[in-house]
This record gives structure tokens, sequence and C-alpha cells, in this order.
């Protein structure tokens, strides 16, 4: 997530036409308590009676309320793109333009002056990437109207796959991340690649490598990463016995205050774009456990996907459809009140076609019920995002979500209505029913659409355009596009 600004100081631009959404895990993360969140806002959040041109010379605005999508095509006619465009000539160069600035500003320092500018370029950039997204979502087409030669979005899987296009093509000629370098590991620059929290950890070895997105000049980045990991610090800080979590607060309140310190960046925009990834449930959110219910909210946290690669890579594929012989499928210990509920209502019943397990019989692979399913349970536990989902997609089972308040992964962009089935947990008695209700020629039509969005999940040794590092990337990148930051100093 971009780490929320203080409302004091907030105009909205009502960039939220960009998505619409829908209103780990381990037991250990339950005792992480939202009072470190109070912590972190109430210690480095200034106070409005302490904030002034004087004291700071940026001035921001905030994307929107109105979370409406741009990619269904709704409330295209949103102020969100009514920051201007003129500022940039069409046709000058960045350099140029910063040239042109610069003569403009002959009084002022060679310092400001090129801070300045810089911010003043990226902005104007963004905007023309905004009102070329907003423009593609007039197209409804099924399919892309943009060339490609890797992948051309196409299907109902994409709630407008145009619009989604051009935002990717966008992101990829302007996103910018630039990674802090203070920290040393194990905590900071480093992350669990082989467990359910490896999405955490994969995320920032591929940003510290620096092969995308990433600048070693500040100046001309769009996001600014914190790179710790939740998962590492819970390992080496958190004290089970006492159930403290003082430490962790401290060690993210410290570092902030180093960072905020040390560069201008956290304190001109007071972190509205920096961000940090994290499987946890967590005060600064690109989050697996996305849950509307406890505060997350679409328009600037980012839901990403819960991977678990136990042996550090995917085992993509199934049986083909005429091959499943299980309806649907589930195995997982009591974790949470909606498993619960579950195993309670279907672990005893010894149904062929739902096949429902706490443990699995010995000798009975887990992953070969996958594949022999058409569809695959994915209950929340006790924190709502499971590694089932994406687990099911690589199967090319299609996933049956069962959760209060969950945001699906890439759901900006991803219309998951076309490729799962989404149950409630008052219909869980009804589970046999609801899917023998769903007609051969709908189903077959949905695991071709989990066959076709596999490739946005897909964790690859090396990373392919559109894959699930790039997804992630994507969902900042249009959390970034809410943000308009404004320098006071420019004429």
């Amino acid at each position: 997530m971009m780490i929320s600004p203080h409302n004091d100081k907030a105009q909205h631009t009502h960039i939220s036409s960009f998505w619409s959404s829908p209103s780990l895990n381990l037991g250990l993360i339950l005792v992480i308590p939202s009072v470190v969140l109070l912590v972190l806002v109430s210690t480095l959040v200034p106070h409005p009676s302490t904030f002034s041109p004087l004291s700071s010379p940026w001035k921001w605005r905030y994307g929107g309320h109105r979370y409406s999508s741009i990619f269904n095509g709704s409330s295209t006619d949103s102020p969100f793109m009514e920051a201007e465009t003129d500022k940039l000539a069409p046709n000058m160069s960045f350099s140029d333009a910063l040239i042109d600035k610069d003569v403009d500003n002959v009084t002022s320092t060679t310092r400001v002056v090129k801070r300045s500018s810089k911010l003043e370029m990226v902005e104007a950039y963004m905007a023309r990437a905004r009102s070329s997204i907003k423009e593609a979502a007039r197209v409804r087409n099924l399919t892309s109207i943009h060339q490609d030669p890797d992948y051309v979005p196409h299907g109902p899987i994409y709630r407008n796959a145009n619009a989604f296009h051009r935002s990717y093509l966008e992101m990829e000629k302007l996103f910018k991340i630039y990674v802090y370098q203070e920290g040393e590991p194990p905590m900071f620059h480093n992350g669990p690649c082989k467990s359910i929290y490896s999405s955490e950890g994969r995320f920032i070895h591929e940003v510290e490598k620096g092969k995308f997105y990433t600048t070693q000049d500040p100046d001309e980045a769009l996001v600014y990463f914190l790179p710790f990991s939740v998962a590492m610090l819970v390992r080496y800080l958190y004290e089970s016995e006492s159930l403290k979590t003082d430490a962790i607060g401290r060690i993210v309140i410290d570092y902030i205050h180093v960072i905020s310190g040390k560069y201008p960046y956290w304190n001109r925009s007071l972190g509205a774009d920096h961000f940090m990834l994290s499987c946890h449930d967590w005060s600064i959110r690109v989050l697996c456990n996305a849950n509307t219910s406890e505060g997350f909210t679409p328009a600037k946290d980012a839901s990403f996907p819960e991977i678990n690669l136990l042996k550090g890579e995917a085992d993509i594929g199934g049986l083909p459809p005429s091959r499943r012989s299980i309806l649907a499928f589930f195995a997982g210990h009591l974790h949470g009140y909606i498993r619960y509920l579950l195993l309670n209502e279907w672990k005893d019943k010894n149904d062929p076609d739902v096949q429902v397990y706490d443990q699995l019989p010995k000798g009975v692979s887990y992953m070969s019920k996958l594949k022999n399913s058409r569809f695959c349970l994915c209950p929340s536990g006790y924190e709502v995002a499971s590694p089932r989902i994406v687990e099911a997609i690589y199967a090319e089972c299609v996933p049956v979500l069962i959760s209060d308040g969950y945001v699906a992964p890439f759901s900006d962009v991803l219309n998951w209505k076309s490729f799962s089935v989404q149950i409630t947990v008052k219909d869980i008695p009804n589970i046999k029913r609801i899917l023998m209700g769903i007609s051969q020629r709908q189903y077959l039509r949905m695991q071709r659409r989990v066959k076709q969005v596999q490739r946005h999940f897909v964790v690859n040794p090396t990373h392919k355009r559109y894959d699930v590092f790039h997804m992630i990337n994507h969902s900042i990148w249009l959390r970034r596009l809410n943000v308009h930051i404004q320098d006071f100093g420019v004429p």
C-alpha cells in the first residue's frame, strides 16, 4: 500500500475510477495487534498545527473516495484526470523540459530548480498516463486494441482488457522504484522464498536485483520501497511467550525516522508514495490479508496473492476436465471459524462429490486431489487470504472463494466472477447444490479462463511480462496514480 497521509493534509483527486473492488496464515500472526499501526501514525505523522508551507514546501492530493472502476467502464467521466497536462509539450523530452524550466527559473538556485523541475515533470507524465488510460477505458472490446509481441489481454477475465493493457504499457514506460539502502539483513533487504510467505520474500529479492523498474536516482522515482520483511521481523523480534510486539513497532518507527531525516521524500508526501509488502496483517499494506472488515481500503491498499512455494517452484497443470472425478475438494486443519463451519458440515459426510478433510488419509497426495477436482474450496482461515487460491489456479481447478470481506488479488483489473465461484459463509451447507447447479458448459468456460489467468500468478525463475511479479508492480503503479504531489515553490 501507499502509506496513508494524514487526512488534514489531503485533497482528493478522485482517481478512484481506476478500480472497483468488493466490499496467514499461522496462529502466530494473530498476536500482531493493530496498536502498532496507532503507534506508527501518532509517531510519524505531524500534527496539523505543526505543518505549514513554511515548514515543508510540499503539498499533496491523495486519491478519491469513490471507488468505481475504470476497468469495467464505469464512471469514465470521473474528475480524477483533472491534473494539468500542458506542463510538458507533447514532443518535448524529459531533459528538454528540464532545460526549458530552468530558463524560466533563472532566479532560483540550481539545486532547487533541478529537484522541483523533476518532480513537476514526473507529475506531468503521470497526468498524461492517467488521461491515456481513461481514454483506453472507453473501448469496451473484450480484446485490447493495442499491439503487443508477447500477449494481448482479451476475454471476460478482465474488467476492461484495453484499459488494463494501456495501463500496463504505461507502467513499463514510466514506473520507477527507489529502494532505500539503509538496513542490514536478515530483517532488511531479505525475506523468505520457500514458505507460505514466499510472495513477500520473492518480491524483495527481485526488486533488490534491480532488473525491473528500479532506479538509482530517487528524484525520478514514482514510489519508494521500505525493504524490510514483516516475516523476518516476526521471526527475530516477536516475543512469543509474552506476546509482545514492542520491538517490531520500534524498529519500524526507527527506520522511518532514519529515512525521513536523511531524504526529503517521506516528508513531502507523508509517506503516501512509500510502500511495503507483507503477507501479514500490517499497517503498511500491500497485503495478502486484504480484509475490508479490518480497514483494507482498495483505493490505497493493494491485495497480492499468497503463494506457498515449499519447494521453491510452482507445480502447474492438472487433468483435463473430462477426467476430473471429484466435484469439490478441501484439505486443511481447523484454522478459524469459516474452516470450522466447513469441516463441521462436510468432513464426516463421506460424500464422494464433496471431499473435505482435516487431514488426508495416509498415502493420498494433496496435489493429486487438486488436479483431479473440478472445483477447489478456498475458505479463509484466521485471516481472509489463503494460498489455496493460487494452488487451485496452478492445478487448473476452478477456485471457490469462501470468505467475509476478502478483496481478491489484482481485482483492480481481473474479473474474478468469470473464473471463480464465490460462496458466502452462510451457504456452506449448500456448497454441493450450488456447484451442481453450474452447467457443464459454464464450468468448461470457467476452467478455460483459469488456465488463461494462470500467467498472472506464475512465479517465473526469469520473469516474464504479465507474470505475478509484474502484476504486483502494476497494483502498486495504480495506487501511485492516485497520488499527486505538488511543489509549492514552482511558479
